[in-house]
């Protein structure tokens, strides 16, 4: 099968976030003056003349009715993913002291992840290029993702996760016929080997590396269709999990292409920021009078979807906050477990550990009177609690050291 893609004839290019300069959206995936982020970057003046909402409307009941607003169009054969339910959920909010509570239940996405989202714009990015192999470093949710996304379009995937991954959150992925790298490390050290595999892997796409500036548009999504759920309008308040920060950076660009194209009004959102206390660089940053990010060398949380020590979109998650007037709260193991259990109690959802942070996070937040009175407030649930525990079904290969000779000795098939 021969698989094919369009792209946006609204993308203008990729425009770096550190110098400014608007370049090609071509193969490359840092700026080509400075070596800065780059973001994809829409003509939103002629989508705001069309008939924009219309088309949307139309469209299929998947993150793709956003088209528009994304990066390309999906590639044939892709299975559905998005169009989660936007839910009230009163007895949650009673139980944590938020009146007018919402959530975003995204634990029912096709993997139980709303990591399904960025892969299915990492991977239709990944045929328009002519990659061959599907990539990524992982906690464990992306894993599933890319290797759920890649057996649904017939391509490999290799998923690097650290050793002591919890085997339920691995077992999707090698399910899926991916092959399960494990790697005796950090997941930053498991970052880090991906990069240095970068250059000598031609035809490899790594979801979260050599793809990450449209990976990271497949997060927007989630608060496109808050807002339409919502009947066109922003909430005004929403909780976001942090790891990398790509969720939370991407939900502002989502905000403020919403406005730019007039589909929603023009009035203030807040994001604020939920962490584990054991990996909290973000949200410590904020709380300590909004100044840089400090990398954590060791994460000790059982939110292991979230122990990013260096988060890449860090210190703009900071600025976002600082810029929407929001918050942020780190919350102990503890708080962690009691908000996965507070979710399933009150509302029936389960929820994996950083569904918990986000919970108790908000909850701490209400206690210091972040939350006004009558604010529309909504959280970002984003993984299932039935990924966590499940048996061992599958075999798994020894880890590796995070040495890049390691990986090329074990995995000898790999190489191109």
């Amino acid at each position: 099968m021969t698989l094919t893609v369009e792209r946006n004839p609204a993308l203008l290019g990729v425009r770096c976030r550190a110098c400014g300069v608007l370049q090609p959206a071509d193969e490359r995936y840092v700026c080509g003056e400075c070596l800065g982020p780059i973001e994809p970057e829409y003509d939103t003046g002629s989508l705001a003349q069309g008939d924009l909402r219309a088309t949307i409307e139309a469209g299929p009941q998947t993150l793709w009715r956003y088209a528009p607003l994304l990066p390309c169009r999906p590639a044939a054969g892709q299975w559905p993913v998005g169009m989660t339910p936007l839910v009230p959920a009163p007895h949650l909010g009673a139980a944590i002291g938020v009146p007018g509570l919402m959530i975003k239940d995204d634990t029912r996405n096709l993997t139980l992840s709303f990591k399904d989202r960025p892969v299915a714009v990492a991977s239709a990015r990944a045929v328009e290029l002519g990659l061959t192999t599907l990539a990524c470093a992982s906690t464990g949710n992306l894993a599933g993702a890319v290797a759920a996304a890649a057996a649904r379009l017939g391509l490999p995937a290799y998923v690097f996760v650290p050793a002591d991954t919890e085997p339920s959150k691995i077992m999707g992925a090698a399910s899926y016929g991916a092959a399960v790298v494990r790697v005796n490390g950090t997941y930053d050290q498991v970052n880090r080997l991906c990069g240095r595999l970068v250059d000598e892997l031609p035809g490899w796409g790594f979801v979260n590396f050599t793809l990450r500036p449209y990976y990271a548009e497949g997060s927007k999504t989630m608060l496109f269709e808050i807002a339409e759920q919502l009947g066109w309008r922003l909430p005004d308040h929403v909780v976001i999990p942090v790891g990398s920060g790509a969720l939370l950076t991407r939900t502002a660009t989502a905000a403020a292409q919403l406005v730019a194209t007039g589909l929603v009004p023009d009035v203030p959102m807040r994001i604020s920021a939920a962490q584990p206390a054991g990996c909290a660089p973000v949200t410590d940053a904020i709380l300590d009078g909004m100044r840089a990010v400090r990398p954590v060398r060791e994460a000790r949380t059982i939110a292991r979807s979230l122990a990013i020590g260096a988060p890449a979109d860090g210190d703009g998650s900071v600025a976002i906050v600082k810029r929407t007037g929001g918050s942020a709260a780190s919350v102990n193991d503890d708080e962690v477990m009691d908000g996965c259990e507070l979710a399933a109690r009150t509302e029936g959802i389960s929820v994996e550990p950083a569904g918990g942070v986000v919970v108790a996070a908000a909850r701490a937040m209400a206690r210091r009177g972040v939350f006004k009175d009558g604010e529309c407030v909504v959280l970002y649930l984003t993984g299932n609690g039935y990924k966590q525990g499940h048996g061992d079904t599958v075999t798994l290969a020894p880890p590796i050291a995070p040495d890049a000779d390691d990986f090329r000795a074990a995995y000898p098939e790999a190489r191109p």
